[in-house]
């Protein structure tokens, strides 16, 4: 299960996501904004941060203007690696090096066709493990150590 959410910067971009979505067969649950109405990102961040936490959610999709803020909140929870893309590369070897959790996307910066790539990108690959498994559990203790 994808978890997706956004602010009002990307709602319209994640409408274009959720077809895709929906036209590859992906489930998915929006966890909002439910409009374009201004709205602050760090509430579409948490619950998507929680839902992958939980378990009820493998991967997510957060979507902003730039991608940047959203993907700085999310960064604040333990265990989420959230990734702000704008090219399908950087998509690949976050999954493949980093195992990121989740794609941030920036609605003004990127158009939907390049958008709808890099979540394809994203979702389909996988974690290469190794040496990258080893920093990845770095990070972790970096966390234990410094996210109280």
């Amino acid at each position: 299960m994808i978890a997706i959410g956004c602010d009002h910067g990307g709602y319209a971009l994640k409408q274009d996501i959720m077809a895709m979505l929906t036209e590859k067969g992906y489930e998915f649950k929006d966890y909002g904004t439910y409009s374009s109405e201004s709205c602050d990102y760090p509430v579409y961040a948490e619950a998507v941060c929680k839902a992958i936490k939980s378990g009820e959610c493998d991967r997510g999709i957060l979507i902003c203007g730039t991608g940047i803020g959203i993907s700085i909140a999310a960064n604040k929870f333990k265990g989420i690696r959230a990734a702000n893309c704008a090219d399908c590369f950087s998509a690949e070897f976050t999954r493949r090096h980093n195992d990121a959790n989740i794609v941030a996307l920036g609605a003004r910066t990127i158009g939907s066709g390049l958008a709808l790539k890099i979540v394809e990108t994203f979702l389909t690959t996988g974690f290469d493990g190794g040496k990258h498994a080893r920093r990845i559990g770095m990070i972790a203790e970096i966390e234990e150590r410094e996210l109280n």
